[in-house]
């Protein structure tokens, strides 16, 4: 019995002393319950629409003013024409659009009957489905305080007009393995190298430390770029899914995040000294965030204006929005340059970060 005392207290011991196990054990949990608790919710909240309202009566006013008040929604600015309604969507500003016709006032008072026509973004069909099911439900709540007044909606999805999962799906898929294969695999062969001590081989052979690295890093490019042309290719011919932008840009892109993946992975690499903690960092900390602050899985928008702001320092927030607007809405660069600064802003930090302690650590 008192060995078996011994060693249980060799073992706390040995525990409480390990930052990093303690860390595991007690900050990991912690970090994900208040994440999930925050992120984890199917309930869309602020999402930004814009009315087009043609009507300007009585009657298009009040249901407007309804709306606005609903916590569901908020109205970014007015439109004066379609063509307003055209560009926010293609920009991603705005989730949704309600527009009004002309008589709206005087269809109800008359024939007691009017529409409204209302455009989802259809590239997110879950986001789409609520969206539309809440600016129903505030439509029907007007209606039961306006009898016998009835308004039917007319709701057309943009870019994904059935509502396939897949347009959310593979865009998503895309960020999620490209973040885990580039940053997991350059994170875990680099520190293979300086567990089995021929890192220090390396560093002393004519090669400079820089090309070593990155002699390291070109394979897992062009690996992942295969991954790129499979998933493509899966999602064209067996998904149905077609590419209605510029395959090269979408290409050019993918290198973009690749690069910036396995930048991530070197950084990692260069602040773990075993493979463990290097898979560890690369899997867990890589996959939650990918899933819970890209928009694959729940709107970004729904989350406390920290987690948001969080966010916009993960890569796979960026490349699947560029990914979406090339592949499903068939957009240029006009319309991703603002995120390929991001990645390429990051990837340089990255970069910078990385080799300053490369160097500080050889020194």
């Amino acid at each position: 019995m008192k060995q078996l005392y011994t060693f249980i207290r060799k073992e706390f011991a040995h525990v409480l002393r390990d930052r990093k196990t303690l860390l595991i054990l007690f900050g990991l949990p912690i970090v994900q319950i208040l994440i999930f608790g925050f992120a984890l919710t199917n309930e869309v909240r602020n999402a930004k629409i814009v009315i087009y309202d043609q009507a300007q009566d009585v009657a298009s006013q009040q249901l407007i003013s309804k709306i606005e008040a609903s916590r569901y929604f908020d109205i970014a600015y007015a439109v004066m024409d379609r063509s307003g309604i055209d560009a926010a969507f293609k920009k991603g500003d705005i989730r949704l659009a309600v527009i009004f016709p002309q008589g709206f006032n005087n269809d109800l008072l008359h024939t007691h009957h009017a529409q409204i026509q209302i455009i989802a973004d259809g590239a997110g069909p879950n986001t789409a489905t609520t969206l539309t099911s809440y600016i129903t439900s505030i439509i029907q709540d007007y209606m039961a305080a306006q009898e016998p007044f009835q308004i039917s909606p007319q709701i057309r999805y943009l870019y994904n007009p059935q509502l396939k999962g897949a347009p959310n799906f593979v865009p998503g898929v895309m960020s999620l393995v490209l973040m885990l294969v580039c940053v997991m695999m350059t994170a875990v062969s680099i520190v293979r190298e300086k567990e089995t001590g021929t890192m220090e081989v390396l560093l002393v052979s004519p090669f400079s430390p820089l090309m070593v690295i990155i002699s390291k890093a070109i394979p897992y490019l062009l690996l992942s770029l295969i991954n790129v042309t499979t998933i493509l290719l899966l999602s064209t011919f067996v998904l149905k899914l077609p590419i209605n932008g510029s395959i090269p840009l979408l290409f050019a892109e993918s290198t973009l995040f690749i690069i910036t993946c396995l930048t991530l992975g070197i950084f990692i690499s260069v602040k773990t000294s075993s493979q463990q903690v290097a898979m560890l960092i690369s899997l867990m900390g890589m996959m939650l965030p990918t899933i819970l602050f890209s928009g694959f899985m729940f709107p970004v928008e729904n989350m406390p204006l920290p987690l948001q702001l969080i966010s916009n320092i993960v890569p796979s927030k960026w490349y699947y929005n560029i990914v979406k607007a090339i592949m499903i809405k068939g957009l240029g660069f006009s319309a991703v340059w603002k995120e390929t600064l991001i990645l390429a802003g990051i990837t340089v930090v990255l970069l910078f970060v990385s080799f300053k302690s490369f160097k500080i650590r050889l020194s």
